[in-house]
């Protein structure tokens, strides 16, 4: 049992660790992590969620399977605040943000329970 739970503590490190490189270096995701870090309700960011584009629903994406990968217990409640609480709380102070992923028709029904914990 003691070797179970080391390899399940390094699998759930090497996850965290992909996640964190992915989040803070790939271009795309840090252009919107940018825009959404501003005051609330900024309009720049009700354009970036009207216009709908790639780079959005990527970021989007990305925190769907963080919620994913957190409910299958690959990643720890504490894991995702640590690396992503910050960003996580930038998506809920905008109001535009929060009606794109409250739209069941989006599809972003993990992230929609992550946010809304």
């Amino acid at each position: 049992m003691l070797v179970y739970g080391d390899n399940a503590r390094r699998e759930r490190a090497r996850w965290a660790e992909n996640l964190y490189s992915r989040f803070y270096v790939e271009p795309h995701l840090k252009g919107v992590r940018d825009l959404l870090d501003c005051d609330s309700d900024d309009p720049k960011v009700e354009e970036l969620v009207n216009n709908d584009g790639a780079d959005w629903t990527d970021y989007l994406n990305f925190f769907e399977f963080v919620q994913y990968l957190r409910e299958s217990k690959q990643l720890s409640d504490e894991d995702v605040q640590a690396l992503f609480g910050y960003y996580l709380a930038c998506l809920k102070k905008h109001h535009a943000t929060m009606t794109y992923i409250s739209d069941s028709g989006k599809g972003f029904d993990y992230l929609r329970r992550l946010v809304n914990e």
